[in-house]
């Protein structure tokens, strides 16, 4: 039997929200989403999760279900001019969808091109991405959209994928093979639903009829001798909290390990570079600033080198962390001071910590009393800066490291009588 022009993962495309794996939060019966469907008018949006899980069958869905014009773009071969050409053809519609695929790619004059048009409702935009929006959408796009967070498809929703598959597809079931073992299927989709029929294909095809599937057949097929990581599922959650630990732990050599674990599993460059940056100041912070800088120059860099030259970016920003000072005295501080806005609520502004831009202000007495430090004897006036109820509150601590000795010993010349530094 021929193998099928069209890959099996759009042979089985589903049609219907009930079809779509993996995705309940979003289409199950009383989700806003299935709502809005339901009364005929949806929010522009962007979809946002993992390659493989549903975002573009999503979208097609939608349109489908509301019986409206779609039109679909790549961020990756599209630029404002196709962009404006489909806005034109829309205006000519009551409703229309626009699908912009990898709308992360978009830069920020592609992005500006949409706004008009959505803030109008010209077009409905629902953009796919897999990076954090918050980060690859500007802000005034973002804020026009609302954001739909699809999940990596779990074991079970990978496993009825694989037994639908042999129930619907006519390939599948007349070439009749046995499913043996399916870790290694699930193992190398990654949560990937596509990938995983792909691959399923691949290896029905590659045994032939009456072929077994096991976990050593799909490898040697797959010609993938891949470490066993699972991006989505315990094993993520596990090394990079074993990598953030080592680095804390001031151990380069196990943060390297590590590094190298998920760099070999195919980890997303950027969620190990925004974990670097995060540690350069939750666990190092003032012991030593130039952490934070290098955690996010790492950051930029990466976006720009990308794989496999990454590997050597994120090298070097871990075992420099892990071998820096450490301190979380500045974590610390956040944390407690947070934790007294949420015991103490609003407590007023001092009246000489106001500014008082109008007469009527300053009638009022705000400013009033306030001592300009550069007027004072080493820059310094030891006014209250605090609300009167939480006044002498010390929050920060200096850690003990050099750095932050030296800024211990500022802050005791300074404050030694109220804070005692």
């Amino acid at each position: 039997m021929l193998v099928p022009n069209i890959p099996l993962a759009e042979r089985l495309r589903p049609q219907q929200l009930d079809d779509l794996a993996g995705q309940q939060h979003l289409t199950g019966p009383g989700s806003i989403l299935r709502k809005a469907i339901a009364q005929g008018k949806i929010p522009s949006m962007i979809l946002w999760g993992p390659p493989g899980v549903g975002k573009t069958t999503m979208a097609h869905i939608i349109a489908h279900t509301l019986e409206v014009p779609f039109y679909t773009l790549s961020a990756i071969s599209s630029g404002v001019k196709e962009v404006r050409e489909v806005i034109e053809k829309a205006k000519l519609d009551s409703q229309s969808i626009l699908f912009i695929d990898e709308i992360h790619r978009f830069n920020k004059g592609q992005q500006d091109a949409l706004l008009g048009a959505v803030e109008k409702g010209t077009v409905t935009l629902i953009g796919a991405t897999t990076e954090n929006p918050s980060f690859e959408v500007n802000s005034a796009l973002l804020s026009r959209c609302q954001v739909y967070v699809l999940k990596a498809l779990d074991k079970d929703d990978l496993l009825r994928l694989i037994e639908d598959a042999f129930r619907r597809d006519d390939y599948l079931r007349e070439i009749e093979v046995q499913v043996k073992e399916t870790e290694a299927l699930l193992r190398i989709s990654g949560g990937d639903g596509r990938k995983l029929l792909n691959l399923l294909e691949l290896v029905v095809t590659t045994l032939g009829k009456n072929g077994v599937i096991t976990d050593d057949a799909v490898m040697e097929i797959a010609q993938q001798k891949v470490a066993m990581y699972d991006k989505q599922g315990e094993q993520h959650y596990d090394i990079i909290s074993a990598f953030i630990k080592s680095i804390r732990g001031s151990d380069p050599n196990a943060a390297v390990y590590w590094l190298a674990r998920m760099l070999a599993g195919g980890e997303d460059i950027k969620f190990i570079a925004r974990r670097l940056v995060i540690l350069a100041s939750e666990d190092i912070g003032n012991a030593n600033p130039n952490a934070l800088l290098l955690a996010n120059a790492t950051f930029e860099a990466v976006n720009k080198i990308g794989n496999p030259e990454a590997r050597i970016i994120l090298s070097q920003c871990a075992t420099y962390l892990a071998a820096s000072a450490k301190s979380n005295a500045s974590y610390m501080a956040i944390n407690e001071a947070m934790a007294m806005v949420s015991r103490e609520g609003d407590l007023p502004v001092p009246m000489h910590l106001r500014n008082a831009p109008t007469k009527l202000m300053k009638e009022l007495g705000y400013k009033q009393g306030y001592q300009y430090s550069h007027d004072y004897n080493k820059n310094f006036s030891p006014q209250e800066y605090l609300p009167e109820k939480i006044a002498g509150t010390k929050f920060y601590d200096p850690g003990k490291n050099a750095r932050e000795e030296e800024l211990r010993k500022h802050l005791r010349s300074l404050w030694q009588e109220k804070y005692g530094y």
